[in-house]
């Protein structure tokens, strides 16, 4: 699929991505994921790898993934050799790792895409000093309105905006992709919220790793 067949943002949250049927192995993701998996298919030729999304919105409802995942394995699991789920832990308190081991399908590690986008590694040695940081992806950069301004409530109530960041300091923004005008959205999201502001360029990190070891 090249990026011009990709859906808006506003389809891949609400709706997510229907697989090709035209490979070997089918990843399960995250809606959020779509464009990056798709550029490192694209870059790699990984045309083994098909790819089906589910609704991006389900980052704000964890609690749906783990069946969501396995619905679609059922679904599917005539069609594909084999599966592999591109959600971490993502919120589901182990359920969705505990689930994957039952069907005998692997996914991707570490405890949400913040980590395994700035590699596992590395994230696990900052996040105890980044305890008052706030991160955000490409996706959630773009799609900041729908993410975090409307289910917070701050677009109707923007004084709520110190009770809920308060507590924050900093706004991290993990940049897959050098793009000078997310980089100022990026930076806009984070003067609105009162924050400080830094950009760290993360690329792929560990989502490459695991998807070429496929």
């Amino acid at each position: 699929m090249s990026d011009s067949n990709l859906p808006d943002d506003r389809t891949l949250t609400q709706e997510g991505l229907a697989p090709t049927r035209a490979g070997r192995i089918l990843l399960i993701a995250c809606g959020a994921l779509a464009r990056e998996i798709l550029d490192l298919k694209a870059a790699n030729g990984w045309s083994h790898l098909d790819l089906t999304c589910l609704p991006a919105k389900y980052h704000l409802y964890p609690e749906k993934i783990t069946q969501a995942v396995c619905d679609t394995v059922a679904k599917h699991r005539a069609d594909y050799d084999d599966f592999f789920v591109v959600y971490a832990d993502c919120g589901t308190g182990g359920g969705l790792e505990r689930a994957c081991e039952e069907m005998g399908v692997q996914m991707v590690a570490g405890p949400h895409c913040y980590s395994f986008f700035q590699g596992n590694e590395s994230f696990a040695k900052t996040s105890e000093d980044e305890i008052t940081t706030f991160y955000l992806t490409d996706f959630l950069v773009r799609q900041f309105e729908a993410f975090i301004v409307k289910p917070m409530g701050l677009d109707r109530h923007p004084e709520l905006r110190d009770m809920y960041f308060g507590n924050y300091e900093k706004l991290v923004y993990q940049a897959q992709t050098d793009d000078p005008a997310l980089t100022q959205k990026a930076r806009d999201c984070a003067a609105r919220l009162g924050l400080t502001f830094e950009r760290r360029f993360t690329g792929y990190g560990d989502l490459q790793t695991a998807l070429r070891d496929l």
